[in-house]
């Protein structure tokens, strides 16, 4: 796996023993190795590139998309941005009685699989469909901005 290579000058004599000298055409193994790796990069550079510009299309198409439907229907656009508004309040009284819960009954959630279950189902469905909704809503009145490029996070 692992090879000598000798770094020092050589004499313009003989070659060293086990040794034989190679002409300028012809490409050492390690020469050869680092031209594939840089084949290989470039390829898959390429291929980023086109899956990079396959991602942003569909984002522009989706951001076009819904630019449309807020313009088709900016009433209904506007009444997600005050619903939006609205539910993102209650979720926060959620979080806060979640939280709260979490607190106060810690030692019984940590130790005890029975009660992390009844947790779980307690807040875990509420809260998942709450933040998709939630999500939604924000999607549907979101006013897009000129900052807001696919290319930017």
């Amino acid at each position: 796996m692992f090879s000598q290579i000798d770094v020092s000058h050589a004499s313009a004599g003989a070659p060293r023993p086990g040794h034989h000298l190679r002409g300028p055409a012809e490409p050492s193994e390690n020469t050869q190795l680092l031209r594939e790796i840089l084949s290989a990069q470039d390829r898959q550079n390429e291929l980023l590139e086109e899956l990079v510009a396959q991602i942003g299309a569909a984002h522009r198409q989706r951001a076009a998309e819904l630019g449309d439907w807020k313009q088709a229907n900016p009433e209904l656009a506007r009444n997600c941005r005050h619903a939006a508004e609205s539910l993102s309040k209650v979720q926060t009284e959620f979080l806060t009685s979640l939280t709260e819960e979490i607190r106060d009954n810690f030692d019984a959630l940590y130790d005890g699989e029975f009660m992390l279950n009844e947790f779980v189902d307690r807040y875990g469905p509420r809260l998942a469909h709450l933040n998709g909704v939630l999500q939604v809503l924000t999607q549907l009145s979101s006013v897009p901005s000129p900052t807001n490029t696919p290319n930017t996070p």
